[in-house]
């Protein structure tokens, strides 16, 4: 049976260049990069060859890179000790941060009695920059971090990263922002503008799951998360997943190198999709900052109502297409998703957020649209 992924977002398949660059560290490095002996050594070099490879990616310095288990991790860091080590009081964020984001903020709230001040959205899920600056102004002596996601993950609005970057520098706040869904898809260097921290995650741009890493500005540095010992530069403890780096460092590369033409031809597939729903359903629209600043790999399709929408993921995955919706299960329970919440979302419609990688080919796109055609109710004289 034929099947199409567009759950890019998600995760996404490994590059074979990946896999060739991860399988002789598999099967040779097996070296603890800790020793000294010639094993650990070897290990130890493509660590750092690795870190070497990743800040040049996003304009660091080599030694502002440390290797995590991925997004939440790092996420969870750059949070949690900047309010343990830097004397952060405050939190600026949004309600459409991603939920390891959200938990680790409410955490802070809850257990450290930090102040936190949500910044209002509009409907299109775009951050009120003005009020941001207003409560910045406000802030009197209170030690401040502002977090907010380079790009959301359900509904593709991005941020302005460097009018951002120059706000918090204005008025000495700190800036922490998520950018596991942009790091190897959107131009990021570090050397431009002013962020305390930065997280990527490989395995949304072609490289294995369970390995990530973290920029520290050197500006703010801050203790190790994970207690144990001297790995990282004494900044996390544990063994360095080697191959997880290895294949980290190889997929950021391959992304950076290609960024250009696999944008134009993802932007090409996700115009083709959006002008070949709006062909065939009536009622269809679009989430998020669809026509304005948007991560060209999300596309987000709100349907109209119908009795076939509970069931319209599931009858997709029957036809042989992955994609994802607007609504999480949670203990086996159907919640609504807190990005199209705070974006006043109409409920009774159905959001399925379709995502696109350059393995995708515009033959897919048009096979999802005639699975689509029989599913829900569409125009009969339209053709893909």
């Amino acid at each position: 049976m034929k099947r199409v992924y567009f759950d890019n977002a998600a995760t996404t398949p490994i590059a074979p260049e990946v896999i060739e660059a991860m399988v002789p560290v598999l099967r040779e490095q097996y070296g603890n990069p800790s020793s000294i002996h010639a094993e650990g050594r070897s290990a130890r070099a493509l660590i750092e060859a690795a870190r070497k490879t990743v800040a040049r990616c996003i304009g660091a310095s080599t030694a502002d890179i440390f290797f995590t288990s991925g997004g939440t991790e790092s996420n969870n860091m750059a949070l949690k000790c900047a309010v343990r080590d830097l004397g952060v009081q405050r939190i600026i964020s949004s309600p459409t941060e991603h939920h390891c984001g959200l938990h680790s903020i409410g955490s802070l709230e809850q257990e450290q009695g930090v102040e936190v001040v949500w910044l209002p959205v509009d409907n299109r899920g775009r951050v009120d920059l003005e009020v941001l600056e207003q409560q910045l102004a406000a802030g009197g002596s209170k030690k401040t971090l502002v977090s907010l996601m380079h790009a959301n993950n359900e509904i593709g609005t991005m941020l302005d990263l460097e009018r951002v970057s120059a706000i918090c520098e204005a008025h000495q706040a700190l800036f922490h922002s998520d950018t596991v869904q942009t790091i190897g898809h959107c131009p990021i260097n570090v050397s431009t503008m002013q962020i305390n921290f930065l997280s990527g995650a490989a395995h949304k741009f072609h490289g294995p799951k369970g390995v990530g890493f973290i920029y520290i500005n050197p500006d703010t540095p801050i203790r190790p998360f994970i207690d144990g010992g001297a790995q990282e530069r004494n900044m996390r403890g544990g063994t360095e997943n080697i191959y997880g780096i290895v294949g980290l460092a190889r997929a950021l590369e391959l992304a950076t190198g290609e960024m250009e033409q696999r944008h134009r031809h993802i932007l090409a597939l996700r115009q083709h999709m959006q002008e070949q729903l709006a062909a065939h359903f009536d009622g269809i629209s679009f989430l998020g900052d669809y026509d304005g600043t948007f991560l060209h790999k999300v596309l987000n399709v709100s349907f109209p109502p119908s009795p076939k929408n509970e069931l319209l993921l599931l009858s997709l995955d029957i036809a042989g297409v992955s994609a994802s919706g607007g609504s999480a299960c949670s203990s086996g329970a159907e919640k609504a998703s807190h990005v199209l919440e705070a974006i006043v979302a109409d409920p009774e419609r159905k959001s399925v957020r379709f995502s696109f990688s350059h393995y995708n080919t515009r033959d897919e796109v048009d096979f999802v649209i005639e699975q689509l055609c029989t599913i829900l109710p569409a125009r009969a004289a339209a053709s893909v």
